[in-house]
């Protein structure tokens, strides 16, 4: 199995392959199409629907990274994201709607095995322009024949992909690995902002571990820290983090929620669905302005964060 990384284009030239990376075993690849954005090396909404039943309620995030510009990045679980959506006129179109205000989008729940689907939402992404849009794709990720991918599509003017891992949570045929998803991170470059490096860490937890997963982030951040050592790190994504899921007395076994260093985003409160329940499953978190200050990377005055 291969993650890609760059341009959905399929005569695209001059691509380079990045270094390979390893993870359980398992071989995670990609290319990045150069331009002037590129680096060298390399949230949720849910609206339901009649019929296709597509998932998103969008809990977008407007990052402030300079005084002067923001980034938008946003978690987007669709529910079951494939061929079967992308093949509808309605539905794909809000899709693209949707993708279209962000520069950097976390798509969750893509069960495209061949990448078809895929594909063609880039494809009508760059419908005006064939670079408004690059991509980072997992592999399929899961314990048995249900499989998903984390998608990431960005905005190549304004960030690049710089590199991507995939966590190795232990071995999944021996029954003791973590994660049902395990993340895929990826390292972004902005070079606009005051932040120049970061790095966004996807999970859609399963339901019945939540806890487990959203505890054992805090084991990911560390490991991101030590490999890239960068301390601007994102975690987002459908948590599954509400509800009978996580209840209140949940919160202080989960590590990522003790410390004090770690700003959530989207507060208990919050209902990040569109049904009759009123749960806050979509999370985002990330270390607190203070702390990033602190470790030297930010100006007081330079950072802010509004969720929108």
């Amino acid at each position: 199995m291969e993650a890609k990384i760059g341009v959905m284009q399929p005569q695209a030239k001059n691509t380079r392959s990045l270094q390979k990376l390893k993870s359980k075993g398992r071989k995670y690849r990609g290319t990045s199409t150069p331009d002037s954005a590129e680096s060298p090396s390399l949230q949720k909404s849910h609206f339901r629907m009649k019929g296709a039943r597509l998932m998103g309620l969008l809990l977008a995030m407007t990052v402030v990274l300079h005084v002067a510009l923001s980034l938008r990045i946003a978690a987007f679980n669709i529910q079951t994201f494939g061929e079967t959506k992308m093949s509808n006129a309605t539905l794909s179109t809000y899709i693209v709607q949707i993708l279209n205000r962000y520069d950097i989008a976390l798509v969750q729940e893509v069960r495209d095995s061949h990448l078809t689907a895929v594909g063609k939402l880039l494809d009508r992404l760059n419908q005006d322009d064939p670079n408004t849009y690059h991509y980072v794709v997992s592999e399929p990720l899961g314990r048995n024949s249900y499989k998903e991918r984390y998608l990431f599509v960005f905005r190549p003017d304004q960030v690049s992909a710089m590199d991507s891992y995939q966590y190795d949570d232990g071995c999944e045929p021996c029954g003791n690995d973590t994660f049902s998803r395990e993340p895929a991170i990826v390292k972004f470059f902005s070079p606009f902002t005051q932040i120049k490096e970061f790095a966004i860490v996807p999970l859609h937890a399963a339901p019945s571990d939540a806890v487990a997963e959203i505890d054992s982030l805090y084991d990911v951040y560390l490991d991101v820290r030590k490999k890239w050592d960068i301390e601007d790190i994102m975690l987002m994504g459908d948590f599954n983090a509400g509800c009978s899921y996580v209840s209140p007395s949940h919160w202080s076994s989960i590590r990522l929620r003790t410390s004090p260093a770690f700003q959530w985003l989207i507060p208990d409160t919050a209902d990040t669905t569109v049904k009759s329940t009123h749960c806050a499953y979509d999370r985002s978190c990330l270390m607190r302005t203070e702390e990033r200050q602190q470790a030297g990377h930010l100006d007081p005055d330079a950072t802010s964060l509004d969720v929108t």
